[in-house]
């Protein structure tokens, strides 16, 4: 091999670079892909773990909803429990309202099953509003019409309660239906 300047020159004199040295280039190239390999390794394993959390929570959104349903099924099953007695007894009256022509003792039993029946609902929270003689209310009642006031002291006040308003654990569920005095 010649050089520009005509002189000759063995393989053994080139500029190939000795083994074990590398050139900046060269370290700048490794460093850079060992960087880039960092960083795909990073990305991957977060894209995995995001795949996981979504899945967990795609999951536990499922169950909550399912657990949501099966609670909303079976979420007056207490109640009917605690009722059947109640019917039980108003199938009995029923029959024996087929067979007695005694109306004073069939009064006694319904109203028996009656104070029953309001006490097995007031055990489950439920608690009859009281109206009548009490000030108006529109938080709790529902005015149905305005009557004159037989006196004074009835005006504003509740004069009649043409439908009972109901509280389920200090809730309102059902509004009275009142008439009011003016």
């Amino acid at each position: 091999m010649t050089t520009d300047n005509g002189n000759d020159i063995t393989t053994d004199e080139t500029t190939a670079p000795v083994e074990g040295t590398e050139t900046p280039v060269e370290i700048a190239q490794e460093t850079e892909t060992t960087e880039t390999e960092k960083l795909q390794a990073e990305i991957t394993e977060l894209k995995d773990k995001y795949l996981r959390l979504y899945a967990d929570f795609e999951n536990f959104r499922r169950r909550t909803a399912k657990e949501k349903l099966e609670l909303i099924s079976t979420a007056n099953e207490e109640l009917m429990k605690a009722v059947l007695p109640v019917v039980d007894d108003f199938e009995r009256a029923m029959s024996s309202f087929e067979t007695t022509t005694d109306i004073v003792p069939l009064k006694e039993g319904v109203g028996l099953i009656y104070a029953k029946f309001s006490k097995t609902l007031e055990n489950r929270g439920l608690k009859p509003m009281v109206s009548k003689g009490e000030t108006f209310d529109a938080d709790l009642h529902e005015s149905i019409t305005q009557f004159p006031a037989p006196s004074d002291d009835l005006k504003g006040k509740v004069i009649d309660e043409v439908e009972k308003g109901y509280f389920l654990n200090e809730k309102v569920i059902r509004y009275a239906k009142v008439v009011v005095g003016s």
